[in-house]
């Protein structure tokens, strides 16, 4: 089927030719946040949606992972196909033990549809609270949604902004699974790592074993831009103090980013910066992966 681009006006397309990255992954490692945008028609956008992207399929997802060196990919589905995952299904399944999903669901999902997609790849769910990208839903859905998912030993993946997590702290402690939040909480990096802000989410991470962080996404982080170094800290200070518990990913494609599009091989060659010694790069992106989505 041909792809049709109908993206935003306004939208800026992944990097065309990334570089090649100097930084070597160690074997096995896991891009463990990227998406896929359908193709476009064969995977239609949802209706509800808050952004049109580019085309940016599983193909092009699986070129990239050879060419930066990764072996496995962790696909989070796309605000942009709201609750159809089939394109996150799909490519899952294209990938094979090679990929593993995250999908969006509703409270009507049934126990079927969830272990059709288990067998597909997928691993968790996404709720989703950054109000610019969803409409707002109860607690209590996401809440009946967990008891579903905890069943089939999946865990949630959290996006919100540091400005809502004090009012997200007794929710996220009421979830009967692993827990991982999506850039570190998106911490405004202006306030430094000392501010009561990022604290409250180092302190959150002390209280709470199940909860994990993904440290990615500088380039949605960073006020100076590339190459990001006023956002290196607040990664430091994640990795050096919860090392069994951090992931990181591409997450390419990139979707809404408007100041500029980062190269992919760049923000490999980050990962050193942040994860500082071989063994803190081995479970960033090798043995934390494979013990939360392949184990």
């Amino acid at each position: 089927m041909t792809d049709l681009q109908v993206m935003d006006p306004d939208w800026l397309e992944f990097h065309p030719g990334p570089k090649k990255p100097g930084f070597t992954l160690p074997k096995g490692a896991v891009d463990a946040h990227c998406h896929v945008f359908g193709p476009y028609p064969e995977f239609p956008f949802a209706p509800e949606r808050k952004y049109t992207p580019c085309n940016a399929g599983k193909d092009r997802l699986f070129a990239l992972r050879d060419y930066l060196g990764f072996e496995r990919n962790v696909i989070v589905q796309a605000t942009c196909h709201g609750r159809d995952n089939n394109a996150m299904v799909d490519a899952c399944r294209s990938g094979g033990d090679k990929a593993r999903g995250i999908a969006s669901v509703g409270p009507s999902i049934s126990v079927d549809e969830l272990r059709e997609m288990d067998e597909a790849g997928v691993r968790g769910v996404r709720f989703n609270f950054v109000k610019r990208l969803v409409d707002t839903t109860p607690k209590e859905v996401f809440l009946s949604i967990a008891e579903k998912i905890e069943k089939l030993n999946w865990h949630i993946v959290v996006y919100f902004e540091a400005a809502d997590l004090e009012e997200l702290i007794p929710f996220l402690k009421q979830l009967p699974t692993t827990i991982v939040v999506d850039h570190m909480g998106r911490p405004d990096v202006t306030k430094g790592v000392n501010h009561p802000d990022f604290q409250r989410f180092i302190d959150l991470m002390d209280e709470l074993p199940t909860l994990w962080s993904k440290v990615t996404c500088p380039e949605r982080l960073t006020v100076w831009g590339p190459p990001y170094k006023d956002v290196i800290p607040f990664y430091q200070a994640i990795v050096d103090r919860f090392e069994d518990r951090v992931l990181w990913g591409t997450d390419w494609p990139h979707p809404n980013m408007k100041s500029h599009m980062p190269d992919d091989g760049t923000l490999v060659d980050y990962i050193p910066k942040i994860a500082r010694t071989s063994t803190q790069q081995q479970k960033l992106l090798v043995d934390n992966p494979m013990r939360l989505y392949w184990a």
